[in-house]
């Protein structure tokens, strides 16, 4: 049990799973991990991934799911982050996560961008490592600029985002600036 208590707090933070790699750290083994599974305390999720049975379901466990498979550091980015901010109807095909180092993995359903990404440039959200609400629009902003201008006037509207905000990063997020340019101008 002492071994449950120690997932769960791994997990707890995590919508509920844990990698066997957490698993480890913690002391756990696979041999225990299997045996907690077939008593029913755990899930299987797929090869690495295991989620506590009785955690209540959260939203954005896909996200979650790919950002444990990803590993850390990584954050939900692109448009996968604006719906976990809210400020997107538009729901992705696919998961987008971004790391700030080499990854070569492939999984159905994941795009995985590499960038580098600043300790200031990620946050927590519903408990989902999620880009800031600016990198989150700059990176939309690359290649829809029009759902950026959209998003950007909804997290504007809704205090998610602050203009003085974009002002201190205009040099950071020129993209940005230069969208609440174009939206004052209207």
């Amino acid at each position: 049990m002492v071994g449950l208590h120690r997932l769960y707090d791994i997990a707890e933070p995590q919508s509920g799973y844990f990698t066997t790699t957490q698993a480890d750290f913690v002391g756990v083994s696979r041999r225990s991990l299997t045996h907690y599974t077939k008593t029913g305390a755990l899930q299987r999720v797929r090869y690495g991934l295991y989620r506590i049975a009785r955690f209540p379901s959260m939203p954005h466990e896909d996200i979650q799911q790919a950002i444990l498979w990803v590993g850390r550091p990584a954050a939900a980015s692109h448009l996968t982050a604006l719906v976990v901010y809210g400020l997107s109807d538009a729901m992705p095909a696919r998961v987008h996560i971004t790391v700030d180092r080499p990854f070569a993995g492939l999984q159905h359903g994941v795009v995985v961008h590499t960038s580098s990404l600043q300790p200031d440039e990620t946050t927590r959200r519903e408990g989902i490592t999620v880009t800031s609400p600016l990198r989150t629009i700059a990176d939309v902003a690359a290649t829809d600029q029009q759902l950026a201008s959209q998003a950007l006037g909804e997290g504007l509207e809704r205090g998610i985002i602050r203009r003085r905000q974009i002002d201190l990063e205009a040099d950071r997020y020129p993209d940005v600036m230069r969208l609440i340019n174009s939206l004052e101008a209207t």
